[in-house]
């Protein structure tokens, strides 16, 4: 049986193991325990960090102007691709007119608070997925010291004599190991969206800046 390979020093030795590959779920930042991600935190953006552009509030609304409302959905959303950006501004500029430069500005304010309410929505989920990872690790430890301790057990020092129980916490530890090991593989590719995002507000921010 599979049980008789578990000895309490290989199932806590495999929670061990399980800190190291989880990555960065269970090293976290002292500053904040749900943040489990390698990239520092930030919990908002601040448009002065790439907009060098007039001023946003100067400019309007950028909800009231149609048009660059809809531009500035349409480029922020991550299914249009960087590339497709250009043309669309271009396309853009050609009929702003005058007002050029403002209706410039209130795209990129729209393209901000789409694209760092979608950061903020992804934080905030990352936060709730690392909870829940501790939790999961924490149930995961309790589990291999109730199996140490019947393995330990004058009990079980026959393979015969190992309980029904056991064997079934056996199967839920293996079980719960790997579900904790897969997601704490997705979490390493989330924690790279806020960074995504943040290059893609960046190389927006730079495009319409271009054109001012």
């Amino acid at each position: 049986m599979f049980f008789r390979l578990i000895t309490p020093t290989r199932a806590l030795a495999g929670i061990a193991l399980l800190g190291l590959g989880a990555g960065p779920v269970l090293a976290q930042p002292k500053g904040d325990p749900d943040w489990p991600c390698v990239q520092r935190k930030v919990s908002t953006l601040s448009p002065g960090s790439v907009w060098t552009g007039p001023d946003l509030e100067a400019a309007g609304p950028w909800g009231d102007d149609f048009e660059a409302a809809a531009l500035a959905q349409k480029i922020a959303s991550r299914r249009t691709a960087l590339p497709e950006v250009d043309p669309l501004l271009d396309d853009f500029v050609a009929k702003a007119g005058a007002d050029k430069e403002k209706r410039l500005t209130r795209v990129f304010s729209g393209v901000f608070e789409v694209i760092n309410g979608e950061r903020n929505k992804v934080i905030s989920g990352i936060g709730r997925y690392a909870q829940g990872q501790r939790r999961m690790a924490e149930r995961i430890r309790d589990e291999a010291d109730q199996i140490s301790a019947t393995k330990d057990a004058p009990s079980a020092q026959d393979a015969r004599d190992i309980p029904k129980d056991a064997s079934e916490l056996e199967t839920k530890f293996t079980w719960d190991r790997r579900i904790f090991q897969e997601r704490s593989q997705s979490l390493t590719y989330v924690c790279e969206v806020p960074t995504l995002l943040e290059q893609r507000l960046g190389e927006i921010a730079r495009k319409i800046q271009a054109r001012l």
